[in-house]
């Protein structure tokens, strides 16, 4: 069964006068359930298809489907209702909020989705025990290492039950160790809760251990994709 199916999908920033194309007429589709991996140069548009795919960006022309639902005909509302349920966001800076502690980083994600109050502080513990950081709840961001503001960010992007994770080069700024195991720990989210991951990467070698599939973008267009083992 297909999550995302996106079809000619186009997207032009303009510069004044200049318009500067992101995106040129992608088209491609998602299984429900697998893990893909989005690589390619600098300016190829990998950041660009994943904020489109979560919502945070309109397109210039083209459909993205998630499920039956054509995000590019979504009100503000719908968008706010699929960026908040639908998909979780994981970025490479963390994002996170500097004078909260993870605990709270992560119960402000469930507030937001109208989680009631009572439940919050037990799901967000569940949540970052789950990424390996049940004696860090009461750290700010800024006393965590890279490693570990990760794993907020990703028990953040789980709290309110995505059907998929958007990972924004999550090693990005980590070492090579960190690096393997954020990665590591994003392979088990899928596998185990069956939480589809679309990440965007440069490192290709983590991407060729973890996916299903690869997608090689290049100049905004599918340059070529591969397959890395059998998903039903």
């Amino acid at each position: 069964m297909k999550i995302v199916q996106i079809k000619s999908l186009v997207k032009q920033y303009q510069k004044g006068k200049i318009e500067i194309p992101a995106l040129r007429g992608i088209c491609l589709d998602v299984d429900r359930g697998a893990f893909v991996s989005i690589v390619g140069p600098s300016g190829s548009g990998k950041s660009t298809l994943l904020n489109l795919i979560g919502g945070l960006d309109q397109t210039t022309s083209g459909q993205i489907f998630i499920g039956d639902k054509d995000l590019t005909r979504m009100n503000r509302a719908e968008l706010v209702h699929h960026r908040r349920n639908t998909v979780g966001m994981i970025f490479q800076s963390f994002n996170l909020i500097p004078s909260r502690t993870a605990l709270e980083n992560v119960i402000l994600a469930l507030a937001f989705a109208d989680t009631p109050r009572k439940q919050r502080k037990k799901i967000a513990s569940e949540l970052l025990d789950r990424v390996g950081l049940s004696r860090r709840l009461d750290h700010k961001p800024g006393e965590l290492s890279g490693g570990e503001a990760q794993r907020v960010s990703i028990a953040r992007a789980l709290a309110n039950r995505p059907v998929m994770l958007l990972a924004d080069e999550p090693t990005g700024n980590l070492d090579s160790q960190t690096s393997k195991e954020i990665v590591s720990l994003l392979k088990t989210l899928n596998k185990e809760k069956k939480v589809t991951v679309l990440m965007v990467t440069h490192e290709e070698e983590l991407a060729n251990q973890v996916s299903h599939r690869i997608i090689h973008l290049l100049d905004g267009k599918v340059d070529r994709e591969e397959s890395l083992e059998n998903f039903p």
